[in-house]
């Protein structure tokens, strides 16, 4: 897995399918700067479902300047960690989840590989299921004899239209990779920003300004669990492909780039998205309910008709470009996992788990609320466990120059399982979904045993706490075996740093 590949760069072949995997990227296909990590982040970030995370941020019990605080607070530190985790790309030129390797060992690494793909591919059934509603509430709104019922919604083969042209565009962009990304993401940023500000300036007089002040402050346990919700909503969701876009720049990339155009790409559209929700909320105690049902159509409502057109048709592209990036990162997975097929052929294994998760989404969930929470805090468990794990063994990494000879079976530089991590990652993670809870009935009966039912209703349980909670138990624990006790399961590589690597900042 060393890469040896002569220093000569070559341009970039857009129409060409990516024929790179879970490989290192030669340095020779190496190019760009930090700077490009920002419209890949951004345009798929700055989608109108933001404002409705502000509205759930604000639902927690808190006011709306706390609300506004914590949200925000939330974003920098989960997405500055997704920043910091992206380093390792340039680095080492993997995939993030082949990367995790080094920590959990070649086989080890399939346990948080498989939920970081869950995680992926539950992301993915969200925002096509948005992107398939969204569309069809905009042919019930223009046609309504076809594609609307006798209350005027959405009829099904309106939802399953849209629902099979999201889905063939998203497969299509994420099958021919990278560089086709990159230029598409390019132009989506601009047109969602431009199309977002223009909605923003629409919406603001929706704000009654004088309620604002009137929900009370939420205590501090409150507080932090509007933090800890923010977080599962933004960051801890990305952890896990943060490298994915960055390991095409060059090795000797600054990392302070990395980290600073990363995590600005994507705090930037949810934060201000995230004030205009909360702002929305804290006067409109009903707005609340509505985008907990339909997040995306209790907010176009507000729109005049004019806008509310080509607006949803930037709303279904910028989920578009949420699902492109999402279906890309998740095919990588499965070649993390070991499943024998091509990049390209992992799409429809993607394509058959996305459809049967948009149907339960679609036709057999009650509240999209409660099913996207309950997501998101079981998956943030082991996510941002993982994510804790690995970042401090980018420390280890480092002091061995990055050798991506540690991604390798045993025998080959790496090893089957490093049992410091997976002890690590296996008792945070059962900590952690003991102490979450979840208003879906049905992942209610797997979380939550640690906690009785009085503690379920109090500050642990209603906040989700358990999330962070795992997250610093895993990463303590896993510090204290490598770093206190110096116990590192190694396989056969040999502590080196090469010339050109020891130049490398980190």
């Amino acid at each position: 897995m060393t890469d040896t590949s002569p220093h000569v760069v070559s341009p970039p072949v857009v129409s060409a399918v990516e024929q790179n995997g879970v490989n290192p990227v030669p340095d020779a296909e190496r190019r760009g700067t930090p700077g490009g990590l920002f419209p890949v982040w951004f345009s798929w970030n700055v989608s109108i479902l933001g404002v409705s995370l502000g509205i759930y941020v604000f639902g927690v019990g808190l006011s709306a300047w706390q609300a506004i605080l914590a949200g925000v607070l939330g974003y920098v530190l989960s997405s500055t960690l997704v920043g910091i985790l992206a380093v390792g790309g340039p680095r080492t030129g993997l995939p993030t989840l082949t990367q995790t390797r080094s920590a959990f060992g070649f086989h080890g690494n399939k346990f948080p590989t498989f939920f970081a793909y869950l995680s992926n591919v539950g992301w993915k059934v969200t925002l096509i299921t948005l992107a398939s509603t969204s569309g069809a509430n905009l042919l019930a709104r223009l046609w309504p004899g076809p594609f609307a019922d006798g209350q005027g919604e959405a009829t099904v083969p309106a939802i399953v239209l849209w629902f099979v042209a999201v889905l063939l565009v998203s497969v299509t962009v994420a099958v021919y990779g990278h560089q086709m990304i990159l230029k598409v993401e390019k132009w989506i940023a601009w047109l969602t920003g431009v199309m977002t500000v223009v909605f923003i300036g629409m919406v603001v007089p929706h704000i009654q300004w004088d309620r604002i002040g009137g929900a009370p402050n939420g205590s501090l346990a409150t507080f932090v669990g509007g933090v800890i919700l923010a977080m599962t909503m933004v960051g801890l969701g990305f952890l896990h492909y943060g490298g994915d876009f960055a390991r095409y720049l060059p090795r000797t990339t600054k990392a302070g780039g990395v980290i600073a155009w990363t995590t600005f790409g994507i705090v930037l559209p949810v934060a201000v998205l995230l004030i205009l929700g909360v702002l929305l909320a804290a006067g409109d105690s009903g707005l609340g309910t509505a985008a907990a049902n339909d997040p995306i159509g209790a907010l176009t409502d507000l729109l005049p008709l004019w806008f509310f057109i080509p607006f949803t048709i930037v709303i279904v592209i910028s989920l578009v470009a949420a699902a492109i990036t999402g279906l890309y990162s998740s095919g990588l997975a499965l070649l993390a996992l070991g499943v024998p097929v091509s990049r390209a052929g992992t799409t429809v294994i993607n394509m058959v788990i996305i459809s049967a998760g948009a149907f339960y989404l679609l036709f057999l969930s009650d509240s999209f609320l409660a099913t996207f929470q309950a997501f998101l805090a079981l998956i943030a468990v082991v996510m941002g466990t993982m994510g804790g794990i690995q970042l401090l063994d980018f420390i280890r990494q480092r002091r061995l120059g990055w050798n991506v000879d540690l991604a390798k079976r045993a025998g080959e530089g790496g090893r089957s399982g490093r049992w410091t991590a997976l002890v690590s990652l296996g008792v945070a993670t059962v900590i952690g979904l003991g102490l979450v809870t979840s208003s879906d009935p049905n992942l209610a009966k797997v979380v939550g045993f640690l906690l009785s039912d009085s503690a379920k209703k109090g500050v642990v349980g209603s906040t989700n706490m358990g999330v962070l909670i795992a997250m610093v138990a895993g990463a303590a624990m896993y510090a204290f075996f490598t770093f206190v006790l110096k116990i590192d399961p190694k396989g056969t590589y040999a502590a080196r740093r090469e010339p050109e690597l020891a130049k490398v900042s980190s």
